[in-house]
């Protein structure tokens, strides 16, 4: 069992990789504002998620649902502790790229909703509502 656990989990890590690299590449997209190149990143970052989805089905079925944390405990493996400590360390960097790509992405889509508000503002009549400000 822990052989096979071990070779998901390298498994896995090459996904989690893969999909790190395409988070990286959408940053390198939103900083250069390549709205087409977005596009197609999208459907990258889709696709590794996916596969890093399958890995993790395989790793559930085999452990029957067990936390990881319990299980490498249990277990007494080094390698095996090593490479879930890795796998932990990689998701902390896909969870600060997604991040930072959201923010980029809520800044930009903000920006433009001012811009679009400047070129062609409400032309309905300005009333006050109960607490003073306009509607």
């Amino acid at each position: 069992m822990v052989g096979e656990l071990n070779k998901i989990i390298l498994e896995e890590h090459k996904a989690l990789k893969a999909l790190l690299s395409a988070l990286d590449e959408q940053f390198e997209h939103l900083t250069k504002r390549e709205v087409f190149a977005l596009d197609k990143i999208a459907a990258t970052i889709e696709g590794c998620a996916r596969e890093v989805a399958k890995f993790e089905v395989q790793r559930r079925q085999l452990t029957n649902g067990q936390g990881m944390s319990e299980l490498v405990s249990q277990l007494k493996n080094e390698e095996l502790d090593n490479n879930y400590k890795n796998i932990k360390n990689l998701l902390e960097e896909i969870q600060l790229q997604k991040d930072t790509n959201e923010l980029l992405i809520r800044q930009g889509l903000g920006f433009t909703t001012q811009m679009l508000n400047v070129l062609n503002p409400d032309k309905g009549p300005k009333t006050y509502n109960p607490y003073g400000k306009k509607r």
